[in-house]
């Protein structure tokens, strides 16, 4: 039989056809990263990276445009990296003036946190391996089939979630969604909106009582840097000064991990939870705890343990928490610490009972102080023999604190006053970080940043026959605290010695569902799990477990 005769421009095609020449040495980028993505190190974005590869396997004929595309890359897969990262958006690390004040030392400790020798040298045995490997396998291949992979898996998860019908069983205002699937986006967009909802419309309200109402003092007591999971990791869980409190709440949440907004929401405890972009705009006037506590005769002050100028806290605290200025000196006590800023950290306990000789000498019959510390902060250095300073670990400064306030309380005892201490951390300290981000970053305000331990001592207030305080399990927030000054102002006067109406005072106290947040990064609680959104409008992702 004759052959078909072939065009001769069929003939020369396969002359034409160049060569896809692989990813090269991009192959090792493209592979670190799908491994730290399995590791859990990476949220790793399957389509922008799908992209990037693909523009790095478009063949080029010429090297000139070929280096050209080289150089380009790099910086490119620089910033993709970072955006693959849980690290906050660059722009918000820019915004951090506050930064530029830290001292060399801390500097220093922090950029050393940021080196996991252990994934160092995983990293390295990856590479030593690809070097071996890609002398006899097309890696290209592999890294493609990873990608595809990862994208599949991600089309068939969205495609359950449409297929599958969410059944909510509570609503908002002390219960939770449950849920049979992974939540997506617009739904716990939705759900973040409900709770604002809920919240704006709930408030406290103060009402004046009869002239035989018993007078006191309230001590709010801001500690920089405490939650329950550091306290756990340093084995202070059990502790002399929680032991002694009248009632702890096992289930608060600071909302945020930031010192500013963490004093403002205490200050505005009398509403429910603001959004933080609210936080900076003038409060409703029913929403100040200070201003409540002025219009029912308490007299405001405040005192702090540190000089407050860093980030202008103190303005920032006085302006948005209707305070006035701290009326008492302490600049002639001897500093205890170094800040991370290097400026002056006094002890606790000598600056409240400066304060409190103060209040002694003062004719008001009640009065309600804003006392903040900084001894607990990131960073902060104990003074040594030679006039310098050198590092002071986390458990001894927090056993000083709540042995300072611990004694302070037994002073107040003494006294034969009426107080009621209110002991509420802004946030914790990080102290061994996750896979989000490194000890004591609070970029991100996790959980275990913001579940920090609350108790009430009411001190001349009555006996307590209880050998352990009342425990508040209900997740609660400031609108409890609230609440309870609230109802502890309205008790009917009590019988020498006998204690408050506990039942009374805790029943029915208002519940905050777990919602956190910091400029721009939330974190929320959803059936139990947690969840985090980095960037505004951007995509919830479940909060990754921490390291073990």
């Amino acid at each position: 039989m004759n052959r078909p005769e072939i065009p001769d421009a069929l003939q020369a095609a396969p002359q034409t056809v160049r060569s896809w020449p692989g990813l090269g040495l991009w192959n090792l980028y493209f592979l670190i990263k799908l491994a730290l993505f399995w590791a859990g190190y990476l949220n790793l974005q399957v389509l922008p990276n799908l992209v990037f590869a693909a523009v790095l396997l478009v063949p080029l004929r010429s090297c000139y445009v070929a280096l050209l595309r080289t150089l380009i890359a790099v910086p490119v897969g620089v910033a993709l990296l970072y955006q693959d990262t849980w690290l906050p958006p660059f722009s918000r690390l820019l915004a951090q003036p506050g930064v530029l004040d830290f001292t060399g030392a801390y500097i220093l400790e922090l950029a050393g946190r940021f080196i996991d020798w252990g994934l160092c040298g995983a990293l390295l045995l990856m590479v030593m391996a690809y070097l071996f490997v890609c002398q006899w396998i097309r890696l290209t291949t592999l890294t493609l089939v990873g990608f595809a992979w990862l994208g599949g898996a991600g089309l068939l998860a969205m495609h359950g979630a449409q297929q599958q019908v969410l059944a909510q069983s509570t609503v908002l205002g002390g219960v939770q969604t449950v849920s049979a699937a992974e939540p997506d986006s617009p739904t716990l967009d939705a759900y973040l909106q409900k709770f604002y909802t809920t919240e704006a419309a709930r408030h406290v309200e103060f009402k004046p009582s009869g002239s035989d109402v018993q007078p006191f003092d309230l001590l709010l007591i801001n500690i920089c840097s405490m939650a329950w999971d550091d306290l756990d990791a340093v084995g202070l869980h059990e502790n002399v000064l929680f032991q002694q409190m009248d009632m702890v709440f096992d289930n608060f949440n600071s909302a945020t991990a930031y010192s500013g907004p963490a004093a403002i929401r205490l200050l505005r405890a009398s509403c429910g939870q603001q959004p933080h972009s609210k936080l900076y705009g003038a409060a409703p006037e029913q929403c100040l705890l200070m201003d409540d506590l002025r219009k029912l005769g308490f007299a405001s002050e405040v005192m702090l343990n540190h000089t407050g100028q860093f980030e202008g806290f103190i303005d920032e605290v006085r302006s948005q928490g209707s305070l006035p200025g701290p009326e008492v000196k302490t600049t002639n006590l001897q500093r205890a610490l170094v800040g991370f800023d290097g400026s002056p950290i006094w002890r606790d306990r000598e600056v409240l009972d400066k304060w409190w000789t103060h209040r002694e000498d003062q004719s008001n019959s009640r009065v309600a102080l804003f006392y903040n510390t900084t001894t607990l902060h990131d960073g902060n250095r104990s003074l040594s023999a030679d006039g310098g300073t050198k590092s002071a670990d986390y458990k001894s400064r927090a056993q000083m604190l709540l042995d300072d306030l611990s004694g302070f309380i037994k002073e107040l005892e003494k006294s034969g006053r009426r107080v009621a201490v209110v002991i509420v951390p802004e946030h914790g300290a990080a102290l061994h970080g996750d896979r989000m981000q490194i000890a004591g970053m609070r970029e991100i305000p996790s959980p275990s940043i913001t579940h920090v331990p609350v108790g009430i001592k009411l001190v001349g207030m009555g006996s307590n026959s209880r050998a352990e305080p009342l425990h508040v399990s209900e997740p609660s927030s400031y609108l409890a605290l609230s609440e309870i000054i609230a109802r502890l102002y309205a008790a009917p006067p009590q019988t020498q010695g006998q204690g408050p109406d506990w039942k009374a005072l805790l029943a029915n106290l208002p519940q905050t569902p777990m919602v956190s947040e910091n400029a721009g990064t939330v974190v929320l609680d959803y059936a139990g799990k947690p969840y985090v959104r980095i960037k505004e409008n951007g995509a919830w992702l479940p909060y990754p477990q921490r390291f073990q």
